[in-house]
């Protein structure tokens, strides 16, 4: 298995499956600038030489502070370079999210994103739902999807995605566009969208799993270790392996802001996990 033969469509766009996730260059708490903007700098130009050209983003990742990172390093950006957004949500000065649905918010976050990021139009911009903080909950999304429809139709934004949603959210949204992509949280301990990854991938539509690898709390499993360690892998690699042979529609998008680290992740569209090791695997979610 190889980086090239990983690939799924992504709205206009075939991407490789193991791209980049620019939420870790923030500072702590995803609020104000890296510590080491220069080493920042260095992460994102390594990924795109290592051949990522997925990379996920958000204007109120800082707020403004990965955007304008990823324009200083990347900027003019390669022709097969996937950028995809999101919006919903906005920072107070106290680094709290909090949404940012209407019409004019959601605006206003789309033209940040484009001048930031240095774009006349933006790839795939996810409407990030703000009714559960700690997981999707349910709630209508009809009148900021209006507005991105509205947005969709300026030739602002090419393709619309969702993320922390549920399954009728998805369902109630795709009876009003398409909806390329589901971003949920999704990793192998945390499985609530089984099912959901499953009628996503019969629509050949892509999952994008945000803390593949835990997030703030980095995944800790016996069996995961287990695995790496038979496997000479770091229980990481582990994780993003069982995540692409999970299923062929899942995106990986890992953050980091070390070069190492983002060797090691890109090592892992290498690594194939046989099956007595995927069978643990999958027993530490059941």
């Amino acid at each position: 298995m190889s980086q090239s033969t990983l690939t799924y469509r992504l709205g206009d766009r075939q991407v490789g499956r193991l791209g980049y996730g620019a939420m870790q260059l923030a500072g702590p708490g995803v609020f104000g600038p890296p510590a080491d903007e220069a080493k920042a700098l260095a992460v994102l130009r390594d990924a795109v030489a290592a051949g990522v050209n997925h990379i996920d983003t958000s204007d109120f990742y800082g707020p403004h502070v990965t955007n304008k990172l990823i324009k200083q390093a990347l900027h003019p950006y390669p022709d097969d370079l996937c950028i995809v957004t999101k919006v919903g949500a906005r920072r107070d000065d106290k680094a709290n999210w909090l949404p940012a649905f209407s019409a004019e918010e959601l605006t206003s976050a789309v033209e940040d994103n484009l001048r930031h990021l240095g774009l006349e139009t933006i790839e795939v911009v996810n409407l990030r739902s703000m009714f559960g903080v700690h997981g999707p909950e349910e709630g209508p999304l009809e009148a900021p999807l209006e507005a991105l429809i509205k947005l969709k139709e300026r030739g602002l934004i090419r393709h619309i995605g969702l993320s922390n949603v549920t399954a009728k959210q998805v369902a109630d949204a795709q009876k009003m566009t398409p909806i390329v992509c589901v971003q949920n949280l999704y990793n192998v301990a945390n499985r609530q969208d089984d099912a959901l990854v499953d009628s996503l991938n019969a629509q050949g539509i892509a999952f994008v799993p945000f803390f593949p690898l835990g997030g703030f709390t980095p995944l800790q499993s016996g069996e995961l270790n287990e695995v790496a360690q038979s496997l000479n892998a770091t229980p990481m690699q582990v994780a993003l392996a069982w995540l692409l042979q999970r299923s062929p529609n899942i995106l990986l998008i890992p953050g980091t802001s070390s070069p190492q680290h983002l060797q090691e992740n890109m090592a892992s569209a290498n690594l194939v996990l046989p099956p007595e090791a995927l069978e643990k695997l999958n027993g530490i979610g059941a």
